[in-house]
């Protein structure tokens, strides 16, 4: 039997556990990745484990997110992360340099290797064959001091394209087309190995944007193989030394084929309030728009950005839109710069951003009040734009630079028969000075501002649980919705003071119900239907919970990263046994399960009383996993 391409790598990368059997498996991690909303608390757990330097083969922290620095805490933030990343060699994007996974895919990714990332959208790797993960801030800590970072084994899922692109549909379209084919939810596990002879006709920068949106999906990576389509990239870049050939063995197995076929697709667009709440493009032609934003980890590409501004050239924005422009990378904006593209852009009436997370997190550039955004981004969760009552879509470039100048949606093929032909670039202008590399030095001090505090720790799982159920959430409830992003990120290295905002917008008052609890010795528990823990990788939406005194989640289902972030801080991820259950509790029930502590040592089944109603739940964890629940989180473990 031949080997997938995800099968070689994790095969190369294997240190605890079998691929042939379900289970966990840890794997060696080659490089890791932080940004300024994760890595503050990543670096802060780093040096609570008491390390004396980095053992991967690259680390890199970016700064890229709260990059506005409005108000002290994120200026102090940026400037420990500088100082640490110098203590322990640590290789530092200045903010003004790009978006992680822009600028990891321009200058570090490597066919083959492993990269863990404190954000979601590291799976963005994948698209220059890396099996790149999104993990929490931990669990990267831990990556960076040589531990094995552990998931389940995993389903791999082969996703064979044929033919080509054609028309206006591009690899957003493709992206959207995966979400509409396999949803939101019920995918934890998997990954998707992208095959078949279409893949060639498809470039870095487009099935960058493939694997980016995989996060979407719920799957734990997304991974292409690497040919010359890669070569050609990394050439261009100037690292065809990084670059190895890597494809499916014959014979590969694979638990699923799904066949999609590159000429039927359409563009498409993602409705509020859902990634997953896909329709086809033309089907909202004549929607009026308020606001247009390009950009994002997800597609601004010099591909992309080019194109848009071939389209916007010569042209003016509609008089009722706000156009915004973020490059991805300060190599895209040079090269935009360079060839007329920046001036194009400028003189069409868009507002250039600057080379960052930005409008994609909530960080500036909201809509008005009932405004309808489009955006080539990837998330448009409610309120995640900063505004929460907008009306957000997810579009591909094309289809987001031609809404901006006719102030509506357009079905695109009544304007042409297909987009700009943009040639792939053959050489990018390589410029590396707002990377710093530094060899560690131990005695470099390590800057820390009045906002900046140590990693709360928990204390040993309780001997049986005791409280109240702090909060009943529904199917599809976000880490933004458990800890808000944009103006709130700010307090990310200061617990205590960002824990006072969760579920800020579902249930103002729980940290304040839920911190009393804490306080008079009893446990809050939350329960959730399917889905829980969508979206962003911060682990800050289990460890504010934790602060507060939460010892339990009780949901129908979980997403991967957050379900593993909640036992890194010592809350048990429970799952309901009959999914019924759910209708019968609300908030404010009292919640008891004596001897729970030793019924999950034991693995015994599992019951909680709630209110009236004795509750079976499962808990699908390793031993590994259990043992560190128990000692009250990763931080507490032998397993750090």
């Amino acid at each position: 039997m031949g080997r997938s391409v995800v099968g070689r790598i994790l095969e190369s990368h294997l240190l605890d556990g079998r691929l042939d059997r379900p289970g966990e498996i840890g794997v060696r991690i080659d490089q890791t990745l932080t940004q300024d909303a994760t890595g503050t608390m990543a670096y802060l757990q780093f040096e609570a484990m008491g390390k004396a330097g980095i053992e991967t083969d690259l680390s890199v922290s970016y700064i890229d997110h709260n990059t506005a620095q409005i108000g002290f805490e994120n200026a102090d933030d940026h400037r420990y992360l500088q100082s640490v990343a110098a203590r322990y060699g640590v290789v530092l994007s200045r903010a003004g340099n790009g978006i992680c996974h822009q600028v990891h895919l321009e200058r570090f990714g490597k066919p083959g290797t492993t990269l863990l990332g404190s954000d979601s959208h590291t799976p963005t790797g994948g698209g220059l064959g890396q099996l790149a993960i999104g993990a929490g801030g931990l669990d990267v800590a831990v990556a960076m001091g040589g531990g094995a970072f552990y998931l389940p084994s995993p389903e791999i899922i082969l996703v064979r394209l044929s033919g080509r692109l054609r028309g206006w549909a591009g690899a957003k379209d493709l992206a959207l087309l995966m979400l509409s084919i396999l949803g939101t939810k019920g995918n934890v596990g998997a990954i998707l190995e992208y095959g078949g002879p279409g893949v060639a006709t498809l470039s870095v920068p487009e099935r960058a944007t493939v694997a980016n949106m995989g996060a979407e999906i719920g799957v734990s990576s997304s991974v292409f193989p690497s040919d010359e389509a890669t070569r050609r990239f990394l050439r261009a870049q100037g690292r065809e030394a990084d670059w190895t050939a890597l494809e499916a063995e014959p014979g590969a197995e694979y638990s699923r084929i799904i066949d999609v076929d590159l000429g039927a697709v359409e563009p498409m667009a993602a409705c509020p309030h859902s990634p997953g709440n896909v329709r086809p493009l033309r089907e909202l032609s004549g929607l009026r728009v308020d606001q247009v934003c390009i950009g994002s980890c997800t597609n601004s590409s010099l591909r992309d950005m080019r194109s848009v501004a071939t389209i916007l050239g010569g042209k003016t924005v509609s008089p009722g839109v706000s156009l915004g422009i973020a490059p991805g990378s300060r190599q895209v904006l040079r090269a935009l710069a360079a060839d007329g593209s920046l001036a194009a852009m400028v003189g069409s009436g868009a507002r250039v951003l600057e080379s960052a997370c930005g409008f994609c997190i909530g960080s500036g550039f909201s809509p008005g009040s009932r405004a309808v955004s489009l955006r080539t981004s990837n998330r448009n969760f409610e309120g995640r734009s900063g505004t929460a009552d907008a009306e957000v879509y997810l579009v591909g470039p094309e289809a987001a630079a031609v809404a901006a100048l006719r102030g509506e949606v357009t079905d695109l093929g009544s304007i042409g028969p297909a987009r700009p032909a943009i040639p792939e670039a053959g050489t990018y202008e390589v410029d590396d000075s707002m990377l710093v590399f530094a060899a560690p030095d131990p005695s470099a001090e390590v800057l820390r501002g009045p906002n900046i505090g140590e990693p709360p720790r928990n204390g040993p799982f309780p001997e049986s649980l005791s409280g109240e159920l702090a909060i009943k959430v529904g199917d599809k409830v976000t880490t933004d919705h458990i800890m808000p992003a944009g103006a709130r990120l700010k307090y990310r290295s200061n617990v205590p003071a960002y824990a006072a905002f969760v579920f800020e917008g579902l249930d103002p008052l729980f940290a304040t119900r839920c911190g009393a609890l804490r306080d008079s010795g009893r446990h809050g528990v939350i329960v959730a239907g399917e889905s829980y823990g969508q979206g962003s990788s911060r682990e800050h939406a289990a460890l504010c919970p934790m602060y507060l005194g939460v010892k339990a989640v009780l949901a129908r289902s979980f997403e991967r990263i957050h379900a593993a972030n909640l036992v890194n801080f010592g809350i048990a991820p429970l799952v309901f046994s009959d999914p019924a259950d759910y209708e019968a509790v609300a908030r404010g029930d009292a919640v008891e399960a004596p001897g729970l502590k030793a019924a999950i040592a034991a693995g015994s089944p599992l019951r909680v009383t709630i209110g009236s109603r004795t509750i079976e739940c499962a808990l699908e964890l390793s031993a590994r996993q259990r043992a560190i629940l128990l000692a009250g989180g990763l931080l507490n473990s032998a397993n750090a």
